[in-house]
This record gives C-alpha cells, sequence and structure tokens, in this order.
C-alpha cells in the first residue's frame, strides 16, 4: 500500500529536475534575409618594391599583409597569404567615393615588381612581365564573378592614396584590364570629340576638382592647383594617360576625365511599328 505514494514522489522529484545545457546553439537555416550584400567591394593592385623572397617575408612577417602575392618568377603564380574572407592590412589610410579604410571592403593583390629607380633623368620605372599580367587577369576575372565587383572597382593603390603611394606605377598595363572586360575605359572617338573644345578653354581647377570627385578621387576642393591636387591629377593620368603624368591639368586629361564622368546618353526607343491592317473574314455564303 506504500507503493503508490513513493512513486508519485518520484515522478514529482524527475519533473523538478533542471535539465542539462544545450552542448550547442540550435540553428535553422531554412530562412534568409533580403537586406545583405558581399562584403567585398574593391580589388586593389600593389607592387612590392622587392624581389620574391623579400616580398614574401614581408608579408608573412609584419602586419602589412595582403589577400594574394604574385609572383615573378618565369611561370609567375600567387600564393595565398590570407584567406578571402578575413581582412588583410594592404591599404591603410584610404578613400575612394563613399568608402574610407578600404582593407574592410577589399581583396589586396600583390605584384612582385621592383618599382622604381632614382636616375639623373628622373624616376624610372620597371615594367612587369607579361606573363604575371596574364596570370592577374585571370584571378580578377574569378574574383569579380565570384564577388559581383562593379566595372570601376578594380583599383590601383595610388588612386585610393594618391597624397602617398605610387603603385602599381606608370607601366601598369590598365588598357589590358580593359581590353579583357574588367574596367571601363574612355572611348577614343568621345574623347577626340571633347578634345577641341577643351584645346580652346581649358576648365577652371574647380572644374578639374569636383569631376576628379566625381570619379572618385579623394582631392581638394578649394579651387586652388595646390601639390595635393597635382598629385591626384597625376595619379589619374598614371592610369589613363601614362606617356605624360606631370600632374598638369591640361586639355587631353579634361576630355578624359570628362568621358568618364560622362554617361552615354540612352538612345531614344525605337517608334513602334504600326498595325498591319485587319481584313475581316468573308461571310459564310447562306445555306
Amino acid at each position: 500500500m506504500k507503493i503508490v505514494p513513493l512513486l508519485a514522489l518520484t515522478a514529482l522529484v524527475a519533473g523538478c529536475a533542471t535539465a542539462p545545457p544545450p552542448a550547442a546553439p540550435r540553428f535553422d537555416h531554412s530562412q534568409t534575409a533580403r537586406g545583405q550584400s558581399d562584403r567585398i567591394k574593391y580589388i586593389i593592385v600593389h607592387y612590392t618594391v622587392s624581389d620574391t623572397p623579400r616580398s614574401i617575408k614581408t608579408l608573412t612577417t609584419t602586419d602589412v599583409s595582403a589577400h594574394y602575392l604574385l609572383t615573378d618568377t618565369e611561370q609567375p603564380f600567387f600564393y595565398t597569404l590570407v584567406d578571402e574572407s578575413r581582412q588583410s592590412n594592404h591599404a591603410g589610410y584610404s578613400s575612394w567615393k563613399i568608402y574610407n579604410q578600404l582593407n574592410s571592403a577589399s581583396i589586396g593583390i600583390e605584384i612582385v615588381n621592383p618599382g622604381f629607380t632614382e636616375t639623373p633623368q628622373g624616376r624610372v620605372y620597371a615594367p612587369f612581365k607579361q606573363a604575371q599580367i596574364d596570370q592577374l587577369i585571370l584571378l580578377l576575372k574569378d574574383i569579380v564573378k565570384r564577388h559581383n565587383i562593379a566595372p570601376g572597382n578594380i583599383l590601383g593603390h595610388n588612386e585610393i592614396a594618391p597624397q602617398r603611394k605610387q603603385d602599381p606605377g606608370p607601366l601598369f598595363p590598365w588598357k589590358q584590364l580593359a581590353d579583357a572586360g574588367l574596367i571601363p575605359w574612355p572611348e577614343p572617338s568621345r574623347v577626340a570629340a571633347r578634345l577641341p573644345g577643351f584645346q580652346e578653354q581649358l576648365p577652371e581647377v574647380t572644374w578639374f576638382q569636383r569631376k576628379l570627385a566625381d570619379h572618385g578621387y579623394a582631392v581638394p576642393q578649394n579651387g586652388e592647383l595646390d601639390q595635393a591636387t597635382r598629385n591626384v591629377i597625376s595619379v589619374f593620368q598614371t592610369k589613363y594617360r601614362p606617356a605624360l603624368y606631370d600632374g598638369t591639368p591640361d586639355a587631353e586629361t579634361a576630355a578624359l576625365l570628362d568621358v568618364l564622368t560622362t554617361p552615354i546618353p540612352a538612345l531614344p526607343a525605337a517608334p513602334a511599328a504600326p498595325a498591319a491592317p485587319v481584313t475581316p473574314a468573308p461571310a459564310a455564303p447562306a445555306e
């Protein structure tokens, strides 16, 4: 007769016992938020100013890093130094359009290249190997596809830091990237059409500063042709007119800049073809 109270007491104690904590958080991956985007917005191209062994040492043992290092060997290849899901410290203090400190929004690619040498005749830059550029284009196409990088968001280090950086320099073949469909390029016919007007009347410095800012550069807006403004003009010329990059706001620079910052107007829609006349069907003969 005492068994029933004992069973009831056992059940009561079991009901009051604390459940053990879960070993791991529980997830349901069946829902996805609409409001999201890829963290990677830009690809930044650098040169190392050293050979491959020293570049590896610098990029693996100091606070400076990059996601990829492209060697200058006979058959160039990439070292993967930082996973794309993680931030590398390659951009430093930087700015482009609405973004500042581009480390967090970019992938950095270092290309082994000695950079430049100071000579009595001036600074002499070292060319890139075509095999390096071939490899680079393959990687850029892959990254652009995977991260949906917008046209115009493949940049040189000097473009995002024009007051302190020169890389990848005037011998980097940006036009090859344009020919590969990776970056926009000023249409020569549009540049030629604008050139006479700018040769006749060169815009004021304020125009150059505004257009450079529209393109993406961090540039003073003070109407003065100061050294900071000249530096930005020089960087622009280095990319789009590497034959002369002295920072002088000349007519050809104005034409290039105007084309790059002025969208091509959309063609008017073709008028709809008139509807074909409808011929009524003949009436059926009466029976």
